[in-house]
């Protein structure tokens, strides 16, 4: 896993390109896993989350079956990613276009992505949205922008900063009449 491999020694097809083994599965189902460095399968102790493990309590330990990271003629899938493109175009893989489905939510980073100025520009308007038809009806669905600083959040923290200026103000008038009280007495 991890190795980059020529695309020519799968066929003409394939020429220029470039690939990285990501992983795979045995044919007998048992997905590889980075770091166990044989050719086989291995009984692995998982105590906490990761590829292939997921606890279902707290500190919970499971003993489970792995392929190791070193491919052999075992192997019934091999994922591989496209490092470098060749000169022909794979059928069904790089000419196929996919739409951006899922965009960023977060504040900075849809203006990273579009270039936009902080200041000037309305992130709102480069939100991916989603079109739902329903019947004869159609509407957009889009996320939520996080970590966004509107005037309305302004007004609000405004609003809070001055009510606690008030609770300082207003617990340290009330203290300062209740010594006026307890001198009148002593």
């Amino acid at each position: 896993m991890g190795t980059e491999i020529n695309g020519e020694l799968m066929g003409d097809d394939y020429k220029g390109y470039i690939f990285r083994i990501t992983g795979g599965n045995d044919r007998d189902g048992f997905t590889m896993k980075q770091g166990i460095l044989i050719a086989g399968r291995s009984r692995i102790l998982f105590k906490k989350r990761g590829t292939t493990y997921r606890p279902r309590r707290t500190g919970e330990r499971k003993r489970k079956s792995v392929r190791g990271c070193i491919t052999g003629p075992d192997l019934a899938v091999m994922a591989l990613r496209i490092v470098k493109h060749g000169e022909k175009a794979i059928e069904g893989v790089t000419t196929v276009d996919y739409a951006n489905r899922l965009g960023k939510k977060r504040r900075n980073r849809i203006c990273k992505d579009f270039n936009l100025d902080k200041k000037i520009d309305d992130v709102t308007k480069y939100i991916v949205t989603r079109k739902i038809e329903k019947g004869d009806k159609t509407f957009y669905k889009s996320p939520k922008i996080q970590r966004m600083i509107s005037t309305k959040r302004l007004r609000r923290k405004a609003v809070f900063s001055r009510d606690k200026l008030r609770g300082v103000k207003k617990t340290a008038e009330k203290t300062a009449a209740y010594e006026q009280l307890l001198k009148a007495y002593f």
